[in-house]
């Protein structure tokens, strides 16, 4: 008796950018995903492209139309030639996948030769995911470290700090003094154990008010916090 051919769609997408690419292109991507459903004996029911779109988000009309295929239980398996068709954000790519798994679909990538119909293909996909947070991980503590060399050498990081000023070469700061005496007010409070809004109601008791405005206890916060990364200044 023949097994029944498991329903599989196709998903192919490349940026204006990439349009000239060979390697990438519409055609190619197609029939390399045509040759696997071949070959794994999957009914190749459709291809959907994204035709000139960028990678940047999820917003797209072929994402959009196979998450409702597979809503609708028309198809149990979704093939790319490549994780990054799906988008160049790996939490976006992982939390798609983690759609189509939970909905009993199979997922495929040849590049990464990903098959999550598979215990290796699962293993691979964590490992994946394991290496891109590991990068974002290492992103976040090299802008860490970049951020404090910046304030090390009293210049501007980000947006400016109350207590601060932007001096005249646009990078920078010098301390603004009626701002800094509030600030040794507050964390004088906060030493006294004073939450968040009475520190606000003791610095206006005291006249330290900015004019037309109350404080704020996320505002209080926020310069508690904000003052305490920049002592390395004082």
């Amino acid at each position: 008796m023949k097994t029944k051919m498991k329903k599989a769609i196709g998903y192919t997408r490349v940026s204006t950018s990439e349009q000239a690419l060979e390697g990438i292109s519409l055609d190619n991507q197609k029939a390399k995903i045509q040759a696997y459903c071949a070959l794994n004996e999957y009914e190749l029911i459709d291809i959907i492209e994204d035709a000139g779109k960028s990678g940047k988000n999820l917003n797209r009309d072929g994402i959009e139309s196979i998450l409702n295929r597979i809503r609708k239980k028309e198809i149990e398996a979704v093939v790319v030639y490549k994780l990054d068709r799906l988008s160049r954000k790996v939490i976006d790519t992982l939390t798609l996948i983690e759609t189509i798994e939970k909905a009993g679909v199979t997922f495929h990538s040849l590049n990464e030769k990903i098959d999550t119909g598979t215990a290796m293909g699962r293993f691979f996909l964590n490992i994946t995911a394991s290496l891109a947070q590991m990068e974002r991980d290492l992103v976040s503590e090299r802008t860490k470290d970049a951020l404090q060399m910046k304030i090390s050498r009293n210049e501007r990081a980000g947006q400016i700090p109350y207590g601060w000023r932007l001096m005249d070469d646009g990078n920078s700061l010098t301390m603004h003094q009626g701002e800094q005496e509030t600030i040794t007010l507050i964390k004088r409070y906060a030493g006294k154990g004073y939450g968040y809004r009475a520190i606000g109601r003791a610095l206006k008791a005291d006249g330290h008010c900015p004019v037309g405005k109350q404080w704020h206890p996320q505002t209080v916060k926020n310069i508690i916090r904000k003052a305490s990364s920049m002592e390395v200044y004082a």
